[in-house]
């Protein structure tokens, strides 16, 4: 997962679509906290930004719209296992949508189609699937990454190979 970041930084592109976002010192804080095993919000939600943007933009799709969301889509800014520290109500997997699309509407101009994308990232855990393909691409771009995070993390906990990550990209490619 390290290469894709290492490529993104590379990405002219890309950096430029995401810029106002990760210079945001609000942005900035989700490194303060962790999002699966040990991977960051903020490290999460690049990956998902730069594979979302990558996979987009390689089928001609609004890969600006899937990036810029794909940063923000876990712009909750709390820690998520500490439930009575935060004083917010419902399951995490079922409220951090609104509440990161809440966070980052009051941050940047988001479009309608950025809105629902970060809003309905977790269809179908949540009620409302995203409107758009784009929004679809990021729920599940965000799905793998999370199964690689926590793939890296049992690996190194274990030594182990890479057995998830391995075996999709073995069997389907890479993906993008």
């Amino acid at each position: 997962m390290d290469n894709y970041i290492i490529d993104s930084r590379n990405d002219k592109e890309f950096q430029e679509i995401i810029k106002e976002l990760i210079e945001n010192e609000t942005v900035q804080s989700m490194n303060n906290y962790l999002q699966h095993c040990k991977t960051t919000c903020y490290e999460h939600c690049y990956r998902v930004s730069y594979l979302c943007y990558k996979f987009c933009k390689k089928h001609n799709l609004d890969y600006k719209s899937a990036a810029r969301a794909g940063m923000l889509h876990d712009l909750f800014l709390y820690d998520w296992r500490k439930k009575a520290e935060t004083g917010r109500k419902g399951l995490h997997a079922y409220t951090h949508g609104a509440t990161a699309c809440d966070n980052a509407s009051k941050l940047f101009d988001l479009s309608e189609k950025e809105k629902d994308m970060i809003r309905n990232h977790m269809f179908p855990v949540t009620v409302y699937p995203p409107k758009s393909v784009e929004g679809f691409i990021l729920t599940i771009v965000d799905k793998y990454c999370t199964m690689a995070e926590f793939n890296q993390y049992i690996c190194e906990k274990y030594s182990m190979q890479s057995l998830i990550i391995n075996y999709v990209i073995n069997k389907f490619g890479l993906m993008i």
